[in-house]
This record gives structure tokens, sequence and C-alpha cells, in this order.
């Protein structure tokens, strides 16, 4: 499971739900840092079974290098609803164009940043029309399916919710493994310790959305060739280690791409909650690189 250090926005944040020609979706918006010079807003995406608050501890460094950020729940993740029994409205091109009426309801060009699943998502919405990005970063997400071993892992998850609620699946889960070490699919992020906030946050997944959306991770075609036609900037970033998918993999991808390449040491699958404060600094340095 993803995992946040705190499910409290931080300072100078808003939570709230973004109106958008496809529905509400429920965000943390963080303005720019009082005195910065305003450079541009970015769109966050997160990843599998994570949500909007995985990105908390970039908000403050990126707003005081003069970034608006907003990061979202998509649909049917956490606080953002969504058909509990319809995988058809997860199909990655629906996911994709939620992402476009978003950045159509923020009313500004944005720097769209997925996370894994998010990074996904993130390429598919560029791919249907890039004209609202001014670049796109793939935070520890690679050009196909995920690692053989995390595909076991959710292919387990997929079968338990055929026939499980979510409920039981979260009390199947903590019976089997100890609490720092919980995971429920193909996020493997830094613990917190408040098991209740990510109770919460599991049990607001629709589990239609999880299954649709981990059945995505496990048969994602390359699509590499695709994006690289595309005028944008890119930066692929990842930790240091990472077994969803392994550096190497994502080293190749930046290549084929063209793309800026950041290795965050001391980070795993999750830089930005690993080591927020240098993931955000290659991340501002990336967005100002393309305005410059």
């Amino acid at each position: 499971m993803s995992r946040p250090p705190t499910f409290v926005p931080p300072p100078g944040a808003r939570a709230y739900r973004l109106r958008t020609a496809r529905g509400e979706f429920a965000v943390v918006d963080a303005p720019v840092a009082a005195g910065a010079e305003p450079r541009g807003t970015a769109l966050l995406l997160p990843g599998f079974t994570g949500s909007k608050e995985d990105f908390n501890p970039l908000h403050g460094p990126l707003a005081a290098r003069g970034y608006r950020t907003v990061a979202v729940d998509g649909r049917g993740q956490f606080e953002s609803d969504g058909p509990a029994d319809d995988e058809s409205a997860y199909a990655q091109e629906e996911l994709a164009r939620d992402v476009l009426a978003q950045v159509e309801a923020l009313g500004t060009t944005v720097h769209l940043l997925g996370h894994s699943l998010g990074g996904q998502i993130a390429r598919a919405a560029v791919l249907v029309d890039p004209s609202p990005f001014r670049s796109l970063t793939l935070m520890a997400s690679g050009p196909a399916q995920i690692s053989v071993p995390q595909q076991q892992r959710v292919k387990l998850l997929r079968d338990a919710l055929a026939v499980m609620s979510m409920t039981e699946v979260w009390e199947a889960m903590q019976a089997m493994e100890p609490p720092e070490e919980t995971d429920t699919g193909a996020e493997l992020d830094a613990g917190l310790d408040d098991r209740e906030d990510l109770r919460r946050r599991w049990l607001g997944n629709k589990p239609a959305q999880l299954i649709a959306t981990g059945r995505q991770l496990c048969t994602e075609p390359d699509r590499i060739p695709e994006l690289a036609a595309v005028a944008l900037p890119f930066h692929v970033l990842s930790g240091a280690r990472d077994d969803t998918w392994p550096v190497p993999v994502l080293d190749d991808m930046a290549l084929r791409l063209g793309a800026r390449r950041t290795l965050v040491e001391g980070a795993e699958h999750s830089p930005n909650c690993d080591q927020p404060l240098t993931t955000a600094r290659s991340v501002a340095d990336f967005w100002d690189s393309t305005t410059a």
C-alpha cells in the first residue's frame, strides 16, 4: 500500500472537490508560497492503492520554488467517487479523459506528474491530447507491465476482491503480514504508523477500480514509441532501488524518450515519501528548465 507520512494537508494547502465536466474529484491544492515568483501549476496523479496524500511532502518545497501543486484522487480512488462494480468505468482511456477534464477545470496548462500507475494514466492522457501539458514527469513508472513478482501480488489482490468485501480483504492482509510490511498491491512505500488512516483510505477505494487498474498494471503494453513522438519535455525519476519496475528498465525508457533522468539515492518505489526534499528539488529543477 502507498503510505504517505501524513493525511493532514500541509500548511496553506486546501482540500476540496474539483468540479469538472466529468464529475467531482477530491484534491489537495497548494498555492505558491508567499514571496515566491509564480512559475506554473502542476497536476499530480497517485499510484495504485495510493491517494493524493502521497504528495503531501512535496507541496511545501514546490510551493517555495513558485509552483502551485494540485494532487488528485482519481475516479474511484479514496475520496473521489466512482461505481463500485462497473470495471468499464475505469478503462485507461476513461481515466485519461478524467485527467484532461481536471486540467480544463483548473483553467491553465500544467506540468503533469504521475507516480507508478498514475504515470501510465498520465501518459495515456498526453497521448489523447498533449496540448494542455507543459511537461510530463514519470515517477517510478515504467514503459509496460510491472515486474513478475508484483504481477503475482496484484493477481492475489484481484482474486481476493472477486470473492471478499473490502473490509474482509483489509482484515486478511493485516492478519497475514506484520503491520510495517502490509502491502495491498504494487506500491511499496515508506511506513505510516497510524493504521486507521490507511484503513480508511483502503475502504474508500472502489473494488472495480482496484480490479481494473490492477489488470492494467499487469498487461500494459509498451507505448514509449508513441510517447516519444509527442513534442513535450519528459522526465523519468525514480529511487535508486525499485522492484516494481527495475531501475535498468527505467534507465532504458528514459533513453528512448530522450528524457531527463533522475535517480534519487536513499529512495525506493516512492521517492516522494522516501526523500521528499531531493525529489521536490529535482522536479522543480526540471520544470524550471522547460521554461528557461
